[in-house]
């Protein structure tokens, strides 16, 4: 049984919306927030990354950074661009990138969800990276950033989220500076917010499409509430996180694309010969740039040409992690032949997310930054539940999803 909880968003007002709206804070770098922001000052960035608003030599995870956070915040409150809805209500959040909509519904999600397993994961996460985020919900009081949560999909669920698009104007409806549509409706008939809680009730789990750092960040900040308020009920606010819940047949998880800085001794010519072992190589003849069209399909750019790479059938396991095509690629090339152990730290490797196109592989591969490259076909919606069904955990990287949800249209307060 999943539970969705309605809240009391602070959010912009229509004017400011498309202004305040911010890349998700961990999707770029601080020297790109930084020239992001230049012009912005309602930018959601000042609060999510309020290093960019302190001398550049400050440590990133020092104290006053989560400080200035919680002050860019409750500056944009004071000055009523940012404003808390009188009721509590159910949100819906429309992202539209190329033609391709997905249509998403906002609300709370429960800590004790996300312990028991109901909602699953499939990533690990870092420890450095997770004090960061308790460190700036606790600051900020608040969840800043939304959890994207895909669910099986729900015919019931999705048909009323339909009828209200339908019959009602949306209070935000803009383009961003990368072309994504952002479309927003508040719930506010109480009939429909139970109907739709009670139908999520049936809904077995959520499962954590994007965001594992912040939900675990969530949860832990919910947990040391928990121990600071020993007659808690578990109604109060930080018993619940922000999420936005979208149908799994909506997503779309783009490739993501490896490159590698050498080929740990090799020649070109012994390196391919290696190769030969684990899957059958032929050069590409098609023209341009090659993306897998298929599983266990790769391909390399080594020495300014494109080859495809077919995994051996008998080389393939049939469990759920060691089927997907990042495992493939790990166990039988990464690890054995250029000793890449492992991807997570390993700094020979880097990682491009297929919105960057192919030509981003050449260009690091041309410049001699990097030896060879690595296109891949993207893991699919069905791979990423068999994981999480499975209470497994997919290598580092595995997926890139976009559209990105913006920070910054929907905060919600653990205060009651």
């Amino acid at each position: 049984m999943a539970t969705i909880k309605e809240f009391k968003a602070i959010r912009p007002t229509a004017e400011t919306a498309k202004d305040v709206a911010a890349l998700p804070y961990d999707v770029m770098s601080s020297e790109e927030a930084r020239q992001m922001v230049e012009g912005n000052p309602l930018s959601f960035l000042h609060v999510d990354r309020a290093e960019i608003d302190l001398p550049i030599e400050t440590d990133h995870y020092s104290t006053v950074v989560y400080q200035k956070a919680a002050q860019n915040l409750n500056s944009l409150i004071k000055d009523k661009v940012l404003v808390a809805d009188e009721n509590s209500c159910l949100y819906i959040y429309r992202l539209t990138m190329n033609g391709h909509s997905q249509t998403g519904l906002v609300a709370c999600t429960s800590i004790d969800e996300y312990i028991d397993g109901t909602i699953k994961k499939h990533e690990l996460t870092r420890e450095d990276k997770e004090q960061d985020r308790i460190n700036h919900v606790d600051y900020c009081n608040a969840n800043t950033g939304p959890i994207f949560l895909a669910y099986k999909n729900e015919k019931n669920a999705d048909e009323i989220i339909t009828r209200w698009v339908a019959n009602n104007q949306p209070v935000y409806e803009f383009v961003s500076s990368d072309g994504v549509g952002h479309s927003v409706w508040v719930i506010d008939d109480t009939n429909v917010i139970s109907t739709l809680k009670t139908i999520f009730k049936g809904v077995a789990n959520f499962y954590i499409a994007d965001g594992h750092h912040r939900n675990a960040s969530a949860v832990k900040v919910g947990l040391k509430r928990r121990k600071e308020n020993p007659n808690y009920t578990g109604n109060e606010e930080f018993n619940y996180y922000l999420s936005v819940l979208f149908p799994e047949s909506q997503l779309n998880i783009f490739d993501y694309n490896r490159v590698v800085t050498d080929l740990n001794g090799l020649t070109a010519d012994e390196f391919i010969e290696k190769l030969s072992k684990y899957f059958y190589i032929m050069p590409y003849t098609g023209g341009g740039s090659f993306k897998p069209k298929m599983p266990h399909q790769f391909g390399m750019y080594l020495k300014g040409k494109w080859y495809t790479l077919n995994a051996d059938p008998d080389k393939v396991p049939h469990d759920p992690v060691g089927s997907l095509d990042v495992s493939i690629l790990q166990e039988n090339l990464l690890i054995p032949i250029l000793g890449i152990k492992d991807v997570r730290t390993d700094k020979r490797i880097d990682f491009i997310g297929g919105i960057r196109g192919l030509s981003e592989l050449e260009r690091r591969v041309d410049t001699g930054e990097m030896a060879v490259a690595f296109s891949m076909y993207p893991t699919s919606m069905e791979e990423l539940m068999n994981v999480a069904d499975s209470n497994l955990i997919m290598p580092p990287k595995s997926t890139w999803f976009e559209p990105k949800l913006r920070s910054g249209l929907f905060i919600h307060s653990l205060e009651n």
